[in-house]
């Protein structure tokens, strides 16, 4: 069954408001109990939206990073948790689209993934590695045209409800700490054992538990380029700003329900500015240049697509780094002012203008690969590199 044919006269902006819809119905209890929003989960894959970034020549829709980084903020606005998952899910579809085609085996898995509407899960952190993904201790095993790997994971998100996982370790036993691959590991060829459990501040519903990963699959599975390359040109830009398009639905959420306490107040005082008119204009300001900086992010991404070498460049690496941090940073003090908007009725469960789950989820953006490692790579990379400080350059 092809589904994307099925689901055609949808567009993908009708698919995605059912599935928010389902998300925020289930938003607060995936939170208060840190579950996994099945229900948003489903509602994706009913929809197809899990394999809209697939080629179309492969079952797919050949959906753009714009326009998926624009779904994110849709579910973003209804439940963070389900939009980091789509997030997550599409970034690693990414590293797919953009590095597999040229093997027969990927490719095919792709048409699956487009078919089946596979749930994607990554496996790039480890322990002992301090959260620096683009270094493994575990190294694969290939024998043969068998590959095997155990990897202490500190943090797979979602692991258990995912269809396949991609992990990344070092491309042999001798090899360096950098020296890196990733495989696509199949549900029924891996098996996990929990090692942490997934009990914080913000983000429940990612259910990101530890795992001690240990696998075994074919060799193909493994990436055909060494996944240096893979980070550098997809998986960067990728995850900056599909995450910046879930920070910034989240923060659109916040605004949204300032601006109706607002309006509320003024209802009951014709004539008068509510008190917290102003603070809500300041974030309205805000917002409108975290809007600017994801939307000149995606456009150069698209743009930069069609030369590796620029994809590659420290100029796009340090512009990738800027907008994570810049999104990441403001999203706080958004919310932050709707808070102070909404005032006892925002800072209290239950009310129409609740901001507490909203601000929770808020402060895992800055840990996501935590801003000062990025700072610190984009420090080292201004070394060298000179900032392009023109309008329109």
């Amino acid at each position: 069954m092809n589904l994307a044919v099925n689901l055609g006269k949808d567009g993908l902006d009708k698919r995605v408001a059912r599935v928010a819809e389902v998300a925020a119905r289930h938003a607060d209890l995936v939170d208060s109990e840190g579950r996994f929003p099945a229900e948003a989960v489903s509602a994706m894959k009913s929809e197809g939206l899990f394999g809209i970034q697939v080629p179309k020549s492969l079952g797919g829709e050949g959906a753009s990073t714009s326009e998926i980084a624009s779904l994110c903020t849709v579910l973003g606005q209804a439940c963070a948790a389900s939009a980091m998952i789509f997030a997550m899910h599409h970034i690693k579809l990414s590293s797919m689209v953009e590095h597999g085609l040229d093997s027969k085996w990927h490719s095919m898995f792709m048409s699956r993934i487009a078919c089946e509407q596979f749930l994607l899960a990554s496996a790039t952190t480890e322990g002992g590695i301090g959260g620096n993904l683009r270094n493994s201790i575990c190294a694969i095993e290939v024998e043969g045209d068998i590959c095997r790997l155990k990897k202490d994971a500190t943090v797979i998100s979602y692991a258990v409800y995912a269809d396949a996982i991609l992990i990344t370790s070092r491309a042999h036993a001798e090899a360096a700490p950098s020296d890196q691959v990733m495989t696509v590991f199949l549900k029924d060829q891996y098996r996990l054992e929990r090692t942490h459990v997934w009990d914080t501040l913000g983000m429940r519903g990612t259910c990101s538990d530890g795992f001690l990963f240990e696998g075994e699959a074919p060799t193909e599975q493994i990436f055909p380029k060494p996944f240096a390359e893979i980070a550098a040109q997809s998986m960067l830009a990728s995850s900056h700003l599909l995450w910046s398009g879930v920070w910034y639905g989240i923060a659109v959420d916040a605004v949204a329900r300032a601006q109706s306490f607002v309006r509320a107040a003024a209802r009951k005082s014709p004539g008068v500015t509510p008190p917290g008119a102003l603070h809500l204009a300041e974030a309205c300001t805000l917002l409108q240049m975290v809007r600017s900086n994801i939307r000149s992010g995606l456009g150069a991404y698209e743009q930069a697509k069609a030369d590796p070498d620029v994809l590659s460049s420290m100029a796009f690496a340090v512009a990738m780094n800027n907008v994570k941090i810049a999104s990441s940073e403001t999203i706080l003090t958004i919310i932050n002012k709707a808070m102070i908007v909404c005032g006892i009725m925002g800072y209290k469960n239950g009310t129409p203008f609740s901001l507490g789950r909203h601000l929770r989820d808020a402060n895992s953006a800055q840990l996501m690969i935590s801003n000062d490692r990025i700072l610190a790579n984009t420090a080292s990379m201004l070394l060298i590199h000179k900032q392009d400080t023109s309008l329109l350059g």
